[in-house]
């Protein structure tokens, strides 16, 4: 069992697959950079075992078949998100999106200090997580819990909207806004060795292309949606100008997968206007190999993003580690990531904020959708093509610099972005997040709402008790099993009705069967939910839902 002090470091994984499998719910940042962290998680955490919680026995397999995958030998411990009396010691929760509003009225059952949540910022320009951070500050939120932003932009988009969403609340309420939550500026990780170079690859996929000896393939792996992650015609004209002034040939190898026909349509045929002379290759990003391939023979890696879908970039990090010289836009996470010695950031510009509301107003009252919303700010944000052409030029015409960018590159992936680095970071901030909880409860801060009461959820009886005619019954209310003679019986009912199709039995054909069983061997005297509840071998709470399923259908009164 993992000790106090290790539970300090440790934090329990908020586990769903559809944030951390991309395999199988489809490839997108937020799943990639998911399943990534649980492979630098189970590598590099320093602690005594695994904690998984989950909405039930399925979701626990696949993390348990994840784990062996990746040849992990710690005790695994899993917990069901609906019963977290078990966690300690572990104290925090890591939640794989900023989103965690629901979790902390979740946590105000069992009291607001009794553990700390951990979120991650991905993407934050959809309605759901703008609304989340909203519901955050309105929520029993503390000032133990986090949000990982991993960029300074990023974080200065959130803490932009909690200044907007605290002076709204003062203003409505009056009084104070409660402390917000930790918003430390970490970065995502990678794996640095997953992305070696493998040159004879790279240079069989040249001569497979037909790029000669001394041209210039320039690479870009990333989603190819002109909608949510950038427009390829900037790039094209810069690519065009440059080829016109430059001696030798460049190539662009596009690696992704198109979203539609019409994104393919943006790519492709504006490649074949926009810049015939430069050698265009789409490749399939779905394959790993060809990926890799991509990294291993090109010269430049570029990833020109003009969309606020993006808030960290973990490609242009992917090619660091490859040693590839980089030119990215001067956008989110890339200020952060790329530096002078690494690559070049070509400055971007979009209108003041008054020019933009009504796309925001648009957007929020559902006239536009995502993928308008963040089309229509890509068409109002700048690239400097000038720059962008003189940077293709500039590490097109000067091997030697491409080769230093590279290999400073490479350094700063290991010595910063590895998540053999990065995962000690986020331990760091799990233990200071823990040693707040401990002064919390030694100060006895941290109230407690009973499950019944949670305002956004309400329990049902609460909620909809004016509905029925009557609710509940006294203790010593006896209830009798009723002959069934003239209907089916209790496999036949539960098979006609098909609630396993739901996967929500009120309780399990077992403890139905035991609690009838119970109802008949009292016959006619009958008894009370506590007696029924005794003899079946069930909790007074299990055998009273039972009850009211087998008075539904006659077989009690």
């Amino acid at each position: 069992m993992q000790s106090a002090a290790s539970g300090r470091t440790n934090a329990a994984i908020w586990y769903a697959p559809d944030g951390y499998d991309p395999a199988g719910k489809g490839i997108n940042g937020r799943r990639v950079a998911g399943e990534s962290f649980l492979r630098g998680f189970m590598a590099h955490a320093q602690v005594d075992e695994f904690v998984a919680l989950t909405h039930g026995p399925g979701d626990a397999a696949q993390f348990r078949d994840f784990a062996n995958a990746q040849g992990a030998t710690k005790p695994l411990r899993f917990l069901r998100l609906d019963a977290l009396e078990g966690l300690a010691p572990v104290d925090v929760v890591n939640y794989p999106s900023p989103n965690f509003s629901r979790e902390v009225w979740r946590r105000s059952g069992y009291g607001d200090s009794a553990y700390a949540l951990c979120g991650v910022t991905h993407t934050t320009a959809t309605l759901g997580v703008m609304q989340g951070m909203f519901d955050l500050r309105a929520a029993p939120q503390m000032p133990w819990d986090a949000v990982i932003c991993t960029s300074r932009a990023v974080r200065h988009s959130i803490v932009t909207q909690m200044d907007l969403t605290d002076a709204h609340l003062v203003r409505r309420f009056g009084g104070k806004v409660p402390p917000r939550p930790l918003l430390p500026v970490l970065p995502l990780g990678i794996h640095c060795a997953d992305f070696t170079t493998d040159q004879g690859a790279g240079a069989a996929l040249r001569a497979k292309l037909g790029i000669a000896e001394g041209d210039i393939a320039c690479a870009i792996i990333a989603r190819l949606t002109p909608e949510e992650k950038f427009d390829p015609l900037p790039l094209y004209l810069a690519l065009a100008r440059a080829q016109q002034q430059s001696k030798r040939r460049f190539h662009l190898l596009l690696c992704g997968q198109y979203r539609s026909d019409a994104a393919r349509r943006v790519f492709e045929e504006g490649a074949q206007s926009v810049m015939p002379q430069v050698g265009f290759h789409p490749l399939d990003g779905g394959d790993g190999a060809l990926r890799k391939a991509t990294l291993s023979g090109a010269d430049i890696f570029l990833f020109p993003i003009d969309n606020v879908q993006e808030t960290f970039g973990l490609a242009p990090i992917e090619a660091m580690a490859a040693g590839l010289p980089l030119i990215v836009s001067d956008w989110d996470g890339m200020k952060d990531t790329v530096t002078p010695d690494v690559g070049i950031r070509v400055p971007t510009e979009m209108p003041r904020g008054d020019l933009t509301a009504y796309l925001g107003q648009r957007y929020f009252g559902g006239t536009d959708s995502y993928t308008q919303y963040t089309s229509q700010l890509s068409a109002l944000t700048r690239i400097d093509i000038g720059a962008l052409t003189a940077a293709l030029l500039r590490l097109g015409g000067d091997p030697d610099v491409r080769a230093k960018m590279g290999q400073a590159g490479q350094r700063r992936a290991r010595q910063l972005y590895d998540w053999s680095v990065v995962i000690p970071q986020m331990q760091a901030l799990w233990a200071e997040q823990s040693a707040m909880l401990a002064l919390a409860r030694k100060e006895g801060a941290g109230g407690r709402i009973h499950p019944a009461t949670l305002p956004p959820a309400p329990a049902p009886g609460i909620f909809f008790r004016a509905y029925p005619t009557r609710q509940g019954a006294d203790p010593s209310r006896v209830f009798r099993a009723k002959p069934f003679s003239d209907r089916p019986d209790l496999d036949r009912m539960l098979d006609l009705r098909g609630y396993e199709g739901s996967k929500r039995l009120i309780d399990t054909r077992t403890n139905v069967a035991a609690l009838l069983a119970a109802l008949e061997a009292l016959g006619d005297a009958g008894g009370t939910a506590e007696e029924l509840a005794r003899h079946a071998g069930l909790s007074e709470r299990a055998a009273t839902r039972v009850l009211y399923w087998l008075m539904k259908y006659d077989f009690a009164e």
